[in-house]
């Protein structure tokens, strides 16, 4: 099978915790050479190489692409017009452009969750805001506590709680404030010149509020690659429930029981070759508290001394070995194409 990679301006693909020079991405010569190992031609080629007048090229092969966290998020928004364009062309691009839209954005991945046909992920509620005058419309319907959620952002920065109104007020101003002087000297002086005018939203930085589940002290990051789970306990600081961020990692084989169950459930639904999700479990039932299918932090494959898979009888069993990601990578994407009957 031909395999396309897209890398980003600096000629990196993807994400690597390991990586040397830091934040340089994958090595791209061991995902070619393993890829080559499986019976398996790849290439790897730029955004700007791109012609949507001329995609022959790309036909009958699958396209992976990297995406963007850049400050404002400028990069990631010419990496969404590329491969929304590509999809909206009919190549095969991995994964499709709504994870795309969903990476760094929590109120899309929110949307995706409210669209799911599976219940399992659906005890975790959210509303979506676009303004702090959205929100201030529904504050009546809230029930607090509240989780509050930047749709930008990672490691639980930009996680918070809301208690009461007054809290949620004071914590919605700052999480949603959109400043540009120019912009807002400007708007008032049409205010002052258009009588009736109203002049524009001083927060429009998009955020979501979740409920509160109670009793959770510690969630599960788990990355899957294929059929290999890889899974970091996180436990909660004190006084504090979020667990991302918190620095109290460790890896355990002692996982709540039904946990990699539910993991599988959900990543089977996706079919995609690698993916990742933040679960967590109060003592009785499963919250997918995240998830992403690219550019995700690879720090649990990385230092993991092994992993879950379900053995031929179908039961999970955890083989002590240690991975790396660039051979993962390329044997998740082998099995994807076996599995799909792409080849």
């Amino acid at each position: 099978m031909d395999i396309i990679f897209i890398k980003n301006y600096n000629g990196i693909f993807s994400s690597k915790w390991a990586a040397k020079p830091y934040r340089s991405g994958m090595d791209q010569k061991v995902l070619s050479e393993n890829l080559r190992r499986l019976g398996h031609t790849c290439q790897f080629i730029d955004y700007t190489d791109i012609d949507f007048r001329n995609l022959g090229y790309l036909k009958g092969k699958i396209v992976f692409y990297t995406s963007s966290e850049d400050e404002d998020l400028f990069y990631k928004s010419y990496v969404e017009d590329m491969v929304y364009g590509l999809e909206l062309s009919g190549i095969q691009i991995l994964p499709g452009y709504k994870y795309l839209r969903a990476h760094h954005n929590k109120n899309f991945m929110e949307i995706l969750r409210d669209l799911s046909p599976n219940p399992g992920i659906k005890n975790i509620r959210s509303s979506y805001f676009g303004t702090l005058e959205d929100f201030n419309r529904r504050k009546e319907q809230n029930h607090y506590p509240l989780v509050l959620k930047s749709a930008f952002g990672a490691t639980g920065k930009t996680v918070t709680l809301l208690n009461s109104p007054s809290d949620a007020l004071q914590k919605v101003k700052k999480f949603s404030r959109s400043f540009n002087w120019k912009f807002e000297l400007w708007d008032s002086m049409r205010a002052l010149k258009h009588k009736g005018y109203l002049k524009e939203s001083k927060f429009r930085r998009k955020f979501v509020t979740q409920n509160l589940i109670p009793g959770m002290d510690k969630d599960w990051k788990v990355l899957v690659f294929g059929e290999k789970y890889y899974v970091l306990e996180r436990k909660t600081r004190k006084n504090d429930f979020r667990a991302s961020g918190s620095g109290l990692i460790s890896y355990t084989k002692d996982l709540p029981e039904g946990m990699l169950d539910y993991a599988k459930q959900f990543t089977d639904e996706q079919n995609l070759p690698f993916f990742a999700m933040d679960i967590a479990y109060n003592g009785k039932e499963f919250s997918l508290i995240e998830f992403q299918a690219l550019y995700f932090g690879t720090h649990t494959l990385d230092t993991s001394p092994y992993f879950f898979q379900k053995n031929p009888e179908g039961n999970w069993e955890c083989i002590e070995r240690t991975s790396i990601v660039e051979v993962e990578v390329a044997e998740a994407i082998h099995a994807y194409i076996n599995k799909t009957g792409l080849e």
